[in-house]
């Protein structure tokens, strides 16, 4: 089993950004992000470059990450392990999420936009 996960070196600087623009900690962002990723219906590209930043399993999920594997299996449509839901398919759906989220934020222009923007969104 899992505790860790490691970011893409991109997906580390977007989180850096964006917790520097917006005043919330990575935990947050990270979860945003993967709520976002998994809103789209195809399967997240895997991560192969893994240079950015390590992060705990439970600063990342806290006491949802039964929530969080749950959502990913249904998303997947299938039984998965432990191992195929973190790191490998949670940081999928993080370093898609957060490109989402990034765009989303840069298009907004500022925090409040952005969360109402967030609102906004169909699910």
């Amino acid at each position: 089993m899992n505790f860790r996960i490691k970011t893409s070196k991109e997906t580390g600087e977007s989180l850096t950004y964006l917790q520097s623009t917006t005043g919330l900690s990575w935990n947050i962002i990270s979860r945003i992000a993967v709520a976002i990723s998994l809103r789209d219906p195809s399967m997240p590209e895997q991560v192969s470059n893994k240079a950015g930043i390590d992060i705990p399993r439970s600063v990342m999920t806290g006491e949802n990450d039964y929530i969080y594997k749950a959502l990913i299996r249904q998303h997947t449509k299938r039984n998965i392990t432990d191992e195929e839901y973190f790191p490998d398919l949670f940081n999928a759906h993080l370093e898609r999420g957060i490109n989402l989220l990034e765009n989303e934020y840069k298009h907004a222009g500022n925090y409040e936009k952005l969360l109402l923007n967030l609102l906004k969104m169909e699910i």
